[in-house]
């Protein structure tokens, strides 16, 4: 992996070189081993690199033989072998072994249509010298973030937003239309960023920018599920399995292509067991695994761990996660997420990818993306169970079945049969809702606005999240069933906007860690995308194809437990009873009025609740986290941003 950014002056100006290295240097933590930088008059590239593939001859912006194409490139393609075979058949001549050239010389070959053929991750940008323009690209799934705006006559990119705050001519300000996102959907909308006038580009899309500013997107690649859900594979469930065991086989197989060690994530789950295994039994790569550990027993794995350990012989490494390292590296955490959360579980990845890099690991194999696109969170069950329960609404047992699925959580338990149907939303209409799988979770997280401040309140008055997020539906989805509704809404908006982001690319490479996703190729995304989804989820047996897929390969302690996501101790890390600084600075009552995003007597007897531990539910959980996040982001980018830089 590598930090990217550009400078494109629209006004013909010459871009300017030190405000380029000053960028680079923001990017350092993603690119440790060198830096380049390229300049054609207006435009200029830049470059921080990470090592894993060509170490020798890789270095970036790298050109073509005749100096017409430059690129600078964040990412991995992962069938770049087969690729450059194919294109030196055709002619072309190559004077490295990186895959950064590849994209080069396909780009000359087929354009901007080159990412097509590409399986990978990246985002990238190539300056075409010819045609003055620059094409930007980003992977389907949203695995490497890229980033620009639109300033005062010119366009500036780059893999961090802090690398763009670098150019005193954008603002930083705090959109509250992207805070009333990130506290209903748990992420903002892209383009959409927590901040005004910058941008993302959303995933599966590419970018060109024109002499002149003309600036057109577009979408390379999308989701697909069949029309009602029915699935359109023909397999049947021996032939599906075996289907997806050779599909997850080869996606392991390009994803260990690097001239580095390659090591894996462990949590104990199936995800990551199946990954691990995968490396185990169909490669000859030595393999190393690493693992987070929680003091606390109701969020610590370390059992699971051990058995896959045990079983699979791994060479294993553990670190432990206490509330004090959760609110010691919390701050960190923020400042490269670069937007509020409302779960802690970033501070525990953060430090399982410090312990990678500590073992001089610079890549991991990790099992995102398995929930999303084989059906294993426990949204997709609770769906299943709801539209049951909606299908007959009078009915005394079916709604019994939700709360055996939360046993976990106390407070629903004791909910009566008219609170449940309420909270789950089991009306007529309800089940008629495009957004009925995610109802429940984006309701209880919205009512953690009532801690905005009244200024706040009046700036998102009459906006309206869902409708935007209508707006943003792909083509066909309202054809699709619940089912496939919701994995498109994990797939297309949590795990790049979340997981992907502030659980994956942006903690792992704060400590110059590359992760790589099997599950996340897309073919093996397009391919589940077809099953019916019974083979996904079999009654309420979650995961149910993959589980079958790969039964030979994984012990029955992690076969048979029940599915668990990334979780961490919450908002309870930062009350234990040692004094935190930034906690009670950020949080007293002249910071939060000074400040102004939240309103100062709600959030001292949000605090005072915790301080004297009194009962918190997840709202609460959710609130203090989020605004614990969010004054932290409005600090170290807002207030003392340049303080920081210098």
């Amino acid at each position: 992996m590598c930090g990217i950014a550009g400078i494109y002056n629209l006004n013909n100006q010459k871009a300017d070189p030190d405000l380029l290295r000053k960028m680079i240097g923001m990017l350092h933590h993603r690119g440790p081993d060198g830096t380049g930088f390229f300049s054609d008059r207006n435009l200029g590239l830049g470059h921080a690199r990470l090592s894993i593939i060509d170490l020798a001859s890789g270095s970036q912006p790298m050109t073509n033989h005749d100096q017409t194409l430059w690129i600078t490139f964040n990412g991995e393609i992962f069938n770049y072998v087969e690729l450059r075979e194919d294109l030196i058949q055709k002619g072309h001549k190559f004077n490295t072994h990186s895959d950064t050239e590849v994209i080069l010389e396909l780009y000359a070959e087929k354009g901007e249509d080159c990412v097509k053929e590409m399986n990978g991750q990246w985002a990238f940008a190539i300056w075409d010298v010819k045609k003055r323009k620059l094409f930007l690209s980003r992977d389907r799934m949203g695995v490497r973030p890229l980033f620009y705006t639109m300033a005062p006559n010119k366009f500036v990119f780059a893999s961090e937003i802090k690398a763009i705050f670098i150019d005193t001519e954008v603002k930083r300000e705090m959109d509250p239309i992207a805070l009333d996102q990130i506290f209903t959907f748990w992420h903002t909308l892209q383009p959409r960023t927590f901040f005004k006038d910058v941008s993302e580009l959303p995933p599966g899309h590419s970018m060109r920018i024109e002499e002149g500013g003309k600036t057109s997107i577009w979408p390379y690649w999308q989701f697909q599920f069949p029309e009602f859900g029915q699935g359109i594979s023909t397999l049947n469930e021996d032939e599906a399995a075996e289907k997806l065991r050779s599909l997850l086989i080869d996606s392991t197989r390009l994803r260990l292509r690097a001239d580095v060690p390659v090591g894996a994530y462990l949590s104990g789950g199936l995800d990551s067991t199946v990954t691990t295994s995968l490396i185990r039994n169909f490669s000859n790569s030595k393999l190393s695994t690493f693992s987070v550990t929680f003091d606390d027993p109701e969020f610590d794995e370390s059992a699971y761990q051990n058995d896959v350990v045990k079983y699979l012989g791994t060479d294993h490494h553990q670190v432990s996660c206490t509330y004090d390292e959760i609110a010691r590296v919390f701050p960190e955490v923020l400042w490269h997420t670069e937007k509020p959360t409302l779960r802690t579980a970033p501070a525990s990845m953060f430090l399982l990818s410090k312990l990678v890099r500590d073992n001089h690991y610079k890549v991991v194999l990790t099992g995102e993306g398995a929930d999303e696109v084989l059906g294993g969170y426990d949204i997709f069950k609770e769906a299943k169970i709801r539209h049951f329960w909606g299908l007959q609404p009078d009915s005394k047992f079916r709604h019994l079945l939700l709360k055996r699925l939360y046993e976990y959580l106390p407070n629903l338990q004791g909910q009566s049969e008219a609170y449940l149907k309420q909270f789950f939303h089991t009306t007529p209409e309800d089940l008629k809702n495009p957004f009925f799988s995610h109802l429940p979770r984006w309701d209880l997280t919205s009512k953690a606005k009532i801690f905005f401040s009244a200024e706040v309140k009046n700036q998102i008055l009459n906006y309206d999240g869902l409708s935007e997020m209508k707006g943003l539906l792909p083509k066909g989805y309202l054809n699709w069933n619940y089912f496939n509704q919701s994995q498109f809404l994990e797939a297309g908006g949590l795990l790049p906007g979340y997981i992907l982001c502030s659980q994956g690319d942006r903690v792992a490479m704060a400590h110059s860690v590359e992760g790589r996703f099997p599950f996340l190729d897309y073919r093996v995304v397009e391919f589940a995308a077809q099953l019916p989804n019974k083979l996904k989820m079999k009654v309420l047996n979650e995961k149910f194809l993959l589980k079958k897929s790969m039964a030979q390969y994984i012990p029955d302690t992690v076969k048979n437990r029940h599915k668990q996501p990334v979780r961490a101790p919450e908002a309870k890390s930062f009350f234990t009873g040692k004094k935190i600084d930034y906690i009670d600075e950020l949080l007293s009552p002249e910071r939060i009025k000074k400040d102004g995003i939240f309103n100062p007597n709600a959030v001292q007897k949000l605090v005072e609740k915790y301080r004297e531990s009194r009962a918190i539910g997840i709202k609460d959980n959710m609130a203090l986290v989020g605004i614990i996040s969010t004054q932290l982001i409005n600090d170290q980018f807002i207030n003392t941003f340049m303080k920081r830089e210098g």
